[in-house]
């Protein structure tokens, strides 16, 4: 896990490096639309970066290019353009009110290490769909309100802001940073890394799924239904508004301010919860560290608390069964299911 992490950190720092160089370089062809009418951008590079920003004014495509062997830096404008033509298949239009800008080696077998990398920054219309993907490099989109916004990258990271539409994220080694997304909630949020951390702020979503395989989760200002995993890492959430299933197989739960249904897990860390709004039901389960739950108190509530050692604030207007690892019963009259399962950890429930 350790090797992976280093390597996925080590990837994410050159792909960074990368998009420095690339911004500081003039673009090696700058391709203006006019008036000409886009609803959608599909773009496709094997080894650079892909930016799409919207804006009011004209629509137009900026392409840089750069050797991606360090040893071939020192090639001019003249050979890198040469190189281009030669090697590569570089299309720029816009056909059909969608904008394609695609760069695509002419050989199969490309040596690569005498590669060029080919990054696109796109500037359309707010109102657009993207269709992006590229191999190597990260991917960035801002200013959006299209149907539908998918992007994927295999190795660099995505970073989103204020866009809106059906939004499907997914890249295999690098971080995720997503905010001001979907003011007006409707559209879903779907977003995964293999070996990243994910960042969700001031996020709204039907549904808001995010998932991680080696990173962290944070979340903060989320509104709807939210689903968030990580297999190794921490998950962190802050204002959370709507039903939250939050799941880590090693790290530590830690959420603030949450205000619906809870389902929350942990196989090898502590979780904290503190919650102003109750919703269906709480569900908390944990196999090796210890658990504290902060409720808004007055609610009616059915009590199922098991763990090696249980304390609580005062249990006002309970019926049932008390003891040192469990409580039993019903609380106000009953109500709300609260399954709270510490295994061989403590429980520690307070009542607000």
């Amino acid at each position: 896990m350790k090797i992976a992490i280093f390597v996925s950190l080590l990837t994410a720092s050159v792909v960074t490096v990368q998009a420095q160089e690339w911004y500081s370089r003039e673009p090696i062809l700058n391709k203006k639309f006019g008036t000409e009418a886009i609803g959608a951008v599909r773009a496709e590079t094997s080894g650079g970066n892909l930016t799409v920003e919207g804006t009011d004014g004209e629509p137009h495509v900026e392409v840089y290019v750069w050797p991606s062997n360090r040893r071939d830096r020192n090639l001019s404008r003249e050979e890198i353009q040469r190189k281009l033509d030669e090697e590569y298949d570089l299309t720029v239009s816009v056909s059909d009110r969608v904008l394609t800008a695609i760069a695509k080696p002419k050989e199969k077998f490309l040596n690569w290490n005498r590669s060029l990398s080919i990054s696109f920054r796109i500037y359309t219309p707010h109102s657009v769909s993207t269709d992006l993907r590229t191999s190597g490099g990260n991917i960035s989109l801002s200013g959006l309100t299209g149907a539908k916004q998918e992007f994927r990258t295999s190795g660099g990271n995505l970073n989103v802001a204020r866009i809106s539409g059906n939004i499907v994220g997914r890249t295999s080694g690098g971080n995720i940073s997503i905010s001001d997304a979907n003011p007006n909630s409707k559209e879903e949020i779907d977003l995964s890394t293999s070996g990243g951390n994910i960042s969700a702020d001031h996020c709204k979503g039907a549904a808001i799924r995010l998932s991680t395989s080696g990173g962290n989760l944070s979340m903060r200002y989320l509104e709807g239904t939210v689903t968030a995993g990580t297999s190794g890492g921490t998950v962190d959430g802050e204002t959370i508004n709507g039903d939250l299933s939050a799941h880590t197989s090693g790290g530590n739960v830690h959420m603030s301010d949450l205000s619906g249904s809870l389902q929350a897990s942990t196989s090898g860390g502590n979780i904290d919860v503190t919650m102003t709004g109750v919703g269906k039901f709480v569900k908390i389960h944990n196999s090796g560290g210890n658990i504290a739950l902060q409720m808004p108190g007055g609610q009616g509530m059915d009590l199922s608390i098991h763990g090696d050692r249980i304390s609580t604030t005062t249990l006002t207007n309970f019926k049932g069964d008390i003891g040192k690892k469990h409580i039993e019963g019903t609380l106000n009259g009953g109500g709300i299911p609260v399954d709270i399962d510490g295994s061989s950890g403590g429980i520690q429930l307070t009542l607000k």
